[in-house]
């Protein structure tokens, strides 16, 4: 299944029309049409990565797992377009972003969230501070898309005893391990 399919039906499954989905993703009615009635056509990154903050999924996921994956998290998933992000407080951020379009896409709401809400030392961050802590949020999304396919497999209970392993070992001490 394609990623427009797979919105098609995350769309149908939230119980949009086509003017709704249109209206929530913050796209062209008739982009919302043609996602909906042809959903072979590729996707510009833009398009995609709003149609997945309408739904409350990331790019990485909306692309990357199967529709079994993704119905159980739409359903329960807040509705609507995000909160417009307010990039005030990191002017270099935006920069970043538009500098860097295709990494910027697989970028969740709330990984940018995160971004707007760091600083650096004295204020907002560098380029350099925005290049290293993006490269710590795509190492973060890569190991936990790892993490959850190596769940599904014959090998959660050595998954399990690592995670406990780390875990024990960055709680304070006392803590009740």
């Amino acid at each position: 299944m394609n990623v427009p399919e797979k919105i098609a039906r995350l769309v149908a499954e939230r119980g949009w029309n086509q003017d709704e989905f249109a209206q929530r993703a913050g796209i062209a009615r008739t982009t919302a049409r043609g996602i909906l009635t042809h959903p072979e056509r590729d996707l510009r990154n833009a398009t995609l990565r709003r149609c997945a903050d309408a739904l409350g999924l990331s790019v990485n996921d909306l692309v990357s797992l199967p529709l079994d994956r993704l119905l159980p998290r739409v359903r329960h998933a807040p509705a609507g377009p995000p909160a417009p992000l307010d990039f005030s407080d990191q002017p270099l951020l935006q920069h970043w972003l538009a500098d860097h379009p295709e990494r910027a896409a697989r970028l969740s709401q709330a990984e940018l969230e995160e971004l707007i809400s760091l600083q650096g030392v004295g204020g907002p961050l560098t380029l350099h501070g925005i290049e290293h802590f993006v490269n710590l949020i795509e190492r973060r999304r890569e190991l936990l898309r790892r993490v959850e396919i190596i769940a599904g497999t014959e090998l959660l209970d050595v998954l399990e005893k690592l995670v406990e392993l780390m875990w024990e070992h960055i709680q304070p001490p006392g803590a009740g391990r």
